[in-house]
């Protein structure tokens, strides 16, 4: 066990363990101390990377009678990681929930990874050391100054459905009350206190937190008018008063919690002189579960309420010490709620396909012109022109050498104009007096010319300039915004989005993200800023295009996974306009951007990759069926959810047993949250390929047929299980095998060793396709099935 521990393998104690290895340095390098004793059973699980902190929470759990599924010391992490750990836990039939110390995040992909498939489930919560980072450093753009790694982790956190908290006792009330109580479905909180002041105080936590007091709906005040003293306080928080007795509590809370306004409920006792904490307790015990509302409590003092709190304990009502400590819960527990919801919101459908599928080629060669020319830099046309090719609307811009160009370009465009410097070298164009704006006719066109050519031959170099480039002057009355790119050295290309302009370094009214977007999360980035409010119409202004918007940040953020060697990319000002303000004109226009590259001499395989893999685009191809159907087999994508329900409604009975080994019906195959998971994958955990046809007459698209790829967790060696289902209308037609050569070859691709399925007896079509495409096929009799395999 020594040894285990020398090479920085995990501890771990449990009801079955004799005891646990905590190694820390010393002058010798190494030494190990065994904890006195082994942890209660329990269903939490514990990961610290602080062996100290084990110790302590250790010798806290006996005094406070908390149990633990498995409760883990990491070493140095050498040959386990985040991910190992919290993919065995998910596993784990004896763990509901996993609470994590976290001093350095790893493999932020393999945490991530495992973090979404497993948080669906069981409820991660995280605090995390070392908030304050150290002073950035200097960036060439806005976004990689905005960019602080802490903001990064919170939003890689958000995408995972991790949920941070920021004082190590709140991981273990986050742990309880999320076991012992149902998520809320708001934000809103109904407070019954027996005294105004912790109410107050409730009330003050919960809004900071993000919450909501719930407005009492009509039929609740008439009711509780009719049991309370006249003088109650006659609104939320609901204050029955100082004599309220066992009988007058639980009264109030039938009446409240079903009051449809409610999402939750906050019970507080304070102990005056005509209390009794311990039968008011005692009476709350049937209000354990109220229909989907969480009930928390908060019995305030000292040796008067602990009979009181034992009670409500043992009949799963989470109570806390103070009434503040129990409103932050409830928010913490809507914000995580709320997360986990808008992670799985089906999107709208994905922008950047088909006919507006991005320019490739386009974006690949003003690069490739960049990196060839050992620049760093794109200059403005060539930021637009990359632009453009993801379908990004960029103002017109024409290059002018000299001033009779810039006078050509203005009149071809049509006045007034902006004439901008054009350079290689410079990236702040403000800074050397290089942006002309509103200009008239030529003349005025004509001594911008030579104005941004004199600055920078002052402040710069002469050879900086390179000419002008010459725009209409765009004079839409819209909102100013960012949006940007730059690369965190833990989570890789990280997006930011906020109010542009200027002044965004100073106003800082912004929010980060890690690509790809769809519109569900593009959403959720714009909310998260306080300029989602006017973009949505305020004071009498139209609303700006909010779908066009989300749309807008999923290309630019598929440009961004899909071309590695940006390392930072500004679109500032993104200019929106409110809709109807002139009628035909773009209301999202891309007036200026910047372009940094990474350094010419970095190799391929070190530019930073996307912590979330992208949508891996290069499985989908065309197929011509027997029947000469024509159909593109891709990878599945969450917007495909709508598709899936009409699938699964053209599956017989006998196509659903084969694939399934029993008979599910229809609803249970479609609903919301069984599709969800099939698809919203992560695609280095499992692929599935979909077979879509298209009607050109109707342009309705359909699916036909899966096939998944399933990863094997635990195996010795890279591989998966594969399953394929094909519509009843569309058998005998070659797909089948078609999909199950296209599984193959990917699993090839992703260097898997072993590719395996069991199949039903009787189902015969997928025995010959196995066995056509060299699978062996073996008879069990123990389990009833044949087993395929084949190696790769």
């Amino acid at each position: 066990m020594l040894e285990e521990a020398r090479r920085g393998r995990l501890r771990i104690i449990g009801p079955n363990c004799l005891g646990v290895m905590n190694p820390f340095h010393g002058p010798d390098g190494f030494n190990a101390t065994f904890a006195a004793a082994i942890a209660r059973r329990g269903n939490v699980a514990f990961i610290s990377q602080s062996g100290a902190l084990c110790t302590a929470i250790l010798d806290w759990s006996f005094r406070e009678q908390v149990g633990f599924s498995a409760f883990v010391s990491i070493g140095s992490m050498l040959d386990v990681g985040w991910g190992d750990l919290i993919d065995y836990l998910g596993n784990d039939p004896h763990t509901q929930s996993i609470i994590i110390y976290m001093e350095s995040i790893g493999d932020a992909r393999a945490f991530l990874s495992a973090a979404r498939e497993v948080a669906l489930t069981k409820p991660i919560i995280v605090i995390k050391a070392g908030r304050t980072a150290a002073a950035a450093q200097a960036a060439a753009s806005h976004t990689g100054a905005l960019t602080g790694s802490d903001e990064v982790l919170d939003a890689a956190f958000a995408r995972s459905g991790v949920l941070r908290v920021g004082a190590i006792a709140d991981l273990f009330y986050m742990a309880e009350v999320l076991a012992k109580q149902p998520r809320p479905r708001g934000p809103r909180l109904t407070i019954l206190t027996n005294a105004g002041g912790p109410g107050v105080l409730a009330t003050d936590a919960l809004l900071t937190g993000g919450g909501e007091v719930a407005a009492l709906a009509p039929e609740t005040m008439a009711a509780l008018d009719g049991i309370l003293p006249a003088h109650w306080s006659h609104g939320n928080p609901i204050d029955i008063l100082g004599d309220a007795g066992p009988d007058r509590y639980t009264k109030a809370l039938e009446i409240t919690a079903a009051d449809p306004n409610t999402d939750g409920l906050l019970v507080i006792v304070t102990p005056q002189a005509m209390t009794d904490p311990t039968r008011t307790a005692e009476d709350l015990r049937p209000y354990a579960r109220l229909g989907g509302k969480p009930i928390l409590t908060s019995w305030m003092g000292g040796p008067i309420v602990e009979r009181g709190e034992g009670i409500l304990n043992e009949a799963n009502i989470p109570t806390f010490g103070y009434p503040d400590t129990a409103a932050r819960m409830f928010t913490q527990m809507w914000r995580y709620s709320t997360n986990l919801r808008s992670l799985y919101e089906t999107p709208s459908l994905p922008a950047g396909s088909g006919k507006d599928a991005p320019d490739r080629d386009r974006a690949g060669a003003i690069l490739a012109g960049a990196r060839e020319g050992r620049r760093a830099i794109l200059t403005e046309l060539e930021s637009k022109g990359l632009l453009a090719a993801y379908g990004i609307p960029t103002v017109e811009t024409r290059l002018a050498r000299d001033a009779d160009e810039a006078v050509a370009a203005a009149e071809a465009i049509g006045y007034p104009v902006v004439v901008k410097l054009h350079s290689e070298t410079i990236t702040h164009k403000t800074d050397v007096n290089g942006v002309q704006l509103d200009l008239a006719d030529a003349g005025a066109v004509r001594r911008a010319f030579r104005d941004i050519e004199a600055a920078v031959a002052e402040r710069a170099s002469p050879s900086d300039f390179l000419g002008v480039t010459v725009q209409p002057m765009v004079r839409l009355d819209g909102y100013e915004l960012i949006l940007g790119s730059s690369v965190d050295p833990q989570f890789g290309p990280v997006l930011l989005f906020g109010a542009g302009g200027q002044l965004v370094e100073v106003v800082k009214d912004r929010a980060l993200a890690l690509p790809p977007l769809n519109t569900t999360l593009a959403r959720r980035l714009m909310e998260q800023t306080r300029i989602h409010t006017a973009l949505g119409g305020v004071r009498g202004r139209n609303p700006v295009d909010l779908a066009g918007l989300e749309r807008l940040l999923v290309r630019f953020s598929q440009l961004v996974v899909e071309q590695p060697w940006i390392a930072e990319l500004d679109i500032n000002p993104l200019l929106a306009a409110p809709l109807g303000d002139e009628p035909g004109a773009r209301s999202l226009i891309a007036l200026d951007a910047r372009v940094v590259l990474h350094p010419a001499d970095t190799l391929e395989g070190e530019l930073p990759r996307p912590a979330i893999r992208p949508y891996p685009a290069q499985y989908a191809a065309p197929w011509t069926a027997k029947g000469g159907t024509e159909l593109l087999l891709r990878p599945i994508r969450p917007e495909d959810e709508p598709l899936m329900v009409r699938f699964h409604e053209t599956l017989s009975e006998r196509s659903v047993y084969l694939r399934y080994f029993h008979v599910i019906s229809l609803s249970q195959r479609v609903a919301h949250e069984r599709l969800t998971r099939i698809c919203f994958i992560d695609y280095d955990r499992e692929m599935a390929i979909v077979a879509e046809r298209h009607d050109p007459q109707t342009g309705e698209h359909e699916i036909l047929g899966v096939g998944r790829l399933s990863r094997t967790s635990g195996a010795p060696e890279p591989e998966a299980e594969f399953a394929i289902l094909v519509s009843d209308l569309f058998q005998r037609q070659g797909l089948g095998t078609e999909l199950l050569r296209r599984l193959l070859q990917i699993g090839r691709d992703e260097k898997l060793r072993r590719i395996t399925a069991d199949i039903l007896p009787d189902n015969y079509g997928m025995q010959r396709i196995c066995e056509k495409l060299g699978f062996t096929l073996r008879h069990d009799p123990e389990e009833e099935v044949i087993k395929a395999a084949i190696e790769l």
